[in-house]
């Protein structure tokens, strides 16, 4: 059964906004667990697996060459939480980024960071791994054209980075992203990265406090320390949940009691990783679902039986909600690869 990690709700949302009329808004962001009219809180994931399949509905409805630049622009400090305020704080914007690469598990499980040196400079480097498949390529882009936007907004002079790569092709025209970027951007390079120079690292930040920045680092550690013991929770819940299912749809305060908890501090715990009962349980069935699917002793009656639903009919029309396509055309293109 695949393992889903999670990006957070902030770059759905953005890219939803970069594409503008070109896709039904609502109907993007509900793909992905999002009620378009809640406010936006960057503490809110969403499946990395189905924020890529967000991406690629939006591929087959608009051009999407200039779109991971566009939403990379759009970032904004002030939406990271106190993650934003960090990265302004810190002193320098070197210092900045290295708290990029100690703290983006607060809004990402699938992405990991680094500075490294290198001839010409540092790199900053973005580390995903996965199959490279559209939606990734385009979040990765827009992941870079977002690193060099928030930079941009602590930094009191025009800033360009030597150099930008990216480890799959080009798309049709980087016209926009070179502009974007105000340096040359090689695609089919060996890593995803920025190349900064050293000296533009070691510049000042415009709002840089060291006693700001020592609070908030602080702060920093004690949310990170918090969502590195709670995926234990998450699997836990994820296999109560699962184990319920043939019974119907479970309730939270029977989840919570499994586990030894109210239903209070079951929903506190889940917000404070980002996720509610309700994103938990269909991602559970979407997993249970997808792995259910490759085995085919199993008929889809059956399948959308052990995953809680009532009807078969009800269990195909959220699959494919889910997946964009239905339970047996997903079985039938695992079987004939």
């Amino acid at each position: 059964m695949r393992v889903m990690g999670y990006v957070t709700s902030l770059f759905a949302r953005k890219v939803v906004a970069a594409a503008g009329g070109g896709v039904d808004a609502a109907a993007m962001l509900s793909s992905v667990g999002i009620a378009p009219d809640d406010p936006w809180d960057a503490r809110q994931m969403v499946p990395a697996e189905r924020y890529y399949d967000m991406l690629e509905r939006i591929a087959d409805q608009m051009d999407v060459t200039e779109l991971p630049v566009r939403t990379g622009a759009s970032m904004r400090l002030d939406e990271y939480g106190a993650l934003g305020l960090a990265f302004k704080a810190a002193t320098t914007l070197g210092a900045s980024y290295a708290r990029v690469e100690r703290y983006a598990r607060l809004w990402t499980s699938v992405v990991e960071y680094e500075l490294r040196p290198a001839t010409g400079g540092t790199l900053f480097i973005l580390h995903r791994a996965g199959e490279r498949r559209l939606g990734m390529r385009l979040s990765n882009e827009a992941t870079l054209a977002s690193a060099v936007s928030i930079a941009r907004q602590v930094c009191p002079v025009p800033l360009a980075p030597v150099e930008v790569l990216v480890r799959h092709p080009a798309p049709r025209s980087i016209a926009a992203h070179e502009d974007w970027f105000d340096c040359p951007v090689r695609f089919g390079a060996e890593l995803d990265a920025i190349l900064y120079a050293d000296e533009t690292l070691a510049r000042p930040n415009i709002l840089g406090d060291v006693g700001i920045s020592q609070y908030l680092t602080t702060h920093l550690e004690a949310e990170l320390s918090e969502i590195t013991r709670e995926p234990a929770l998450v699997t836990q819940a994820k296999a109560a949940i699962a184990q319920a299912l043939s019974e119907g749809a479970p309730k939270m305060a029977e989840i919570a009691r499994s586990l030894g908890l109210s239903a209070r501090s079951f929903h506190r715990r889940l917000s404070e990783h980002g996720m509610n009962f309700q994103s938990l349980t269909e991602e559970t069935r979407r997993n249970l679902a997808e792995g259910l699917l490759q085995d085919e002793s199993h008929s889809l009656a059956e399948i959308a039986f052990l995953t809680g639903f009532s009807e078969q009919s009800a269990f195909t029309r959220a699959f494919k909600r889910w997946v964009g396509t239905t339970p047996a055309t997903y079985r039938k293109d695992i079987f004939h690869r």
